[in-house]
């Protein structure tokens, strides 16, 4: 049996005196679909962010496929590239066009000349189904097409795993579903993928595992079907009960 693309083990950290994951451990095997739900506040991005090393974890070890992500691993940076994540705000550079946007990491990380870089990404913004707009500035498109610039930007360094932390919440209800057609699309690929989200049809249709954290703490897992129609927790029933 392969070993697990992500392996996170008893991860913790705190902001402050307020806690904000508590020993989460996680193994995720290449090509899953798994989604994560959750109360505001229950460590859901926090635990994205640390595993690309936008947070640093108070305790506990990360590794992406077998590389420890610790802050003296020589390679340290072009693993962390292996991590693509797309976030609830856009992000895009604003004095630059959707083509510019998406060629700049491979260009700066990656070391890529210029059209090398541009070819890529012209590729990753027709994946997107936004070639013709690659001249366009952010103020010039859309949020549901920005956010898709955002997913293309991450895919031009062809990284092992996307992070979705809530890329739909900022969006206006009728440009959701773009967003979403086109994570579809990743995930029928073969895509390795964490998605947090409160979109519960793409959670049914795309996770093949469901996450549900409360406080920091990762408290019932399994088939989104399973835990989304007969949850076994009483906080997991009260959570979906809720909502409307």
């Amino acid at each position: 049996m392969p070993a697990p693309v992500i392996q996170v083990r008893d991860v913790t950290k705190s902001f402050g005196d307020r806690p904000a994951l508590c020993g989460v451990s996680l193994d995720v095997a290449l090509g899953e679909k798994v989604v994560i739900i959750g109360p505001s506040g229950c460590g859901k991005s926090t635990l994205l962010r640390c595993l690309n090393r936008l947070e640093i974890p108070d305790e506990g070890t990360i590794a992406i496929d077998g590389v420890p992500l610790v802050e003296d691993h020589p390679d340290l940076d072009r693993h962390r590239a292996d991590v693509g994540m797309v976030f609830q705000r856009f992000n895009l550079f604003p004095h630059m066009t959707a083509l510019a946007n998406v060629a700049l990491a491979p260009r700066v990380v990656r070391r890529q000349g210029r059209p090398e870089a541009e070819a890529r990404a012209m590729d990753m913004l027709d994946r997107v189904g936004l070639a013709d707009r690659a001249g366009a500035y952010p103020a010039q498109l859309s949020g549901g097409q920005q956010q898709r610039v955002a997913i293309a930007r991450a895919l031009a360094m062809e990284p092992k795993v996307m992070l979705f932390d809530e890329v739909t919440s900022a969006l206006d209800p009728e440009l959701v579903r773009e967003v979403l057609a086109v994570m579809e699309d990743l995930a029928r690929g073969g895509m390795t993928m964490l998605v947090v989200t409160h979109e519960m049809r793409f959670a049914r249709d795309v996770g093949t595992r469901l996450l549900f954290m409360d406080q920091g703490r990762i408290l019932e897992e399994g088939p989104p079907a399973e835990v989304l129609d007969s949850p076994r927790e009483v906080r997991t029933r009260e959570f979906l009960g809720g909502r409307g």
